[in-house]
């Protein structure tokens, strides 16, 4: 039997918190049982969808892996401009742990063939890699990792909120909420923001000014 895994990605976007990857891999004669599930792009369900999407999936395989990605390495990866290679080496390490026959990338280049090449070069052994933009949309197998790595994703943002006592919205700079709570309670959110991301820059520029204003 044919051993397919699919990887996809949550939160590379956010300014708050983690970015998660996820791996999730069943045989090829499993695929039409995720469609039944109604498995498709996480974007596309609700979280209460997700929750249970993911908790029926999971008990498919024990074939699936997340890695989740911290603010504070995500920032060095970006001040080197290499946050895609973050994302390649992570993904590397779920398919040589896996170790299936092929794999199937929602790929975050739109040069595929560039992340074919160089996840192959860096791989020890040999699987078969496709690599799309939209996977997750394409192959159920791709939708499964995004909803793990959504699902994972969500769950760490609960716990941040609950640690601070914040709600901070979903953490993505077209948020108003998320916003909001960078100016006014930066000090209490800080350890948890990518501080590598334009938005902090100009909204920390800006109280920088503000505070001028009064000298």
């Amino acid at each position: 039997m044919k051993l397919i895994l699919g990887i996809d990605e949550a939160g590379r976007g956010p300014i708050i918190g983690p970015m998660v990857i996820a791996g999730y891999c069943i045989e090829e004669e499993k695929i039409d049982l995720l469609r039944s599930l109604g498995v498709k792009d996480s974007k596309e369900l609700t979280r209460k969808q997700r929750e249970y999407i993911y908790n029926e999936i999971i008990k498919l395989t024990d074939k699936y892996k997340y890695i989740i990605i911290d603010p504070e390495t995500i920032d060095y990866y970006v001040y080197r401009n290499k946050l895609n290679y973050l994302e390649f080496e992570n993904m590397i390490k779920i398919i040589e742990e896996i170790k299936p026959d092929k794999v199937i990338i929602d790929s975050p280049l739109v040069n595929t063939k560039k992340v074919i090449e160089y996840i192959k070069n860096n791989l020890k052994i040999n699987v078969e890699i496709i690599a799309e933009n939209k996977a997750d949309k394409k192959y159920p197998i791709v939708s499964a990792a995004s909803i793990i790595a959504k699902v994972i994703r969500d769950r760490e943002i609960d716990k941040i909120k609950e640690k601070i006592n914040i709600d901070f919205g979903s953490g993505y700079p077209s948020d108003e909420r998320t916003i909001e709570v960078l100016k006014k309670d930066y000090d209490k959110i800080k350890d948890y923001v990518r501080e590598s991301w334009m938005t902090i820059k100009k909204i920390r520029k800006g109280e920088q000014k503000n505070i001028l204003d009064f000298l």
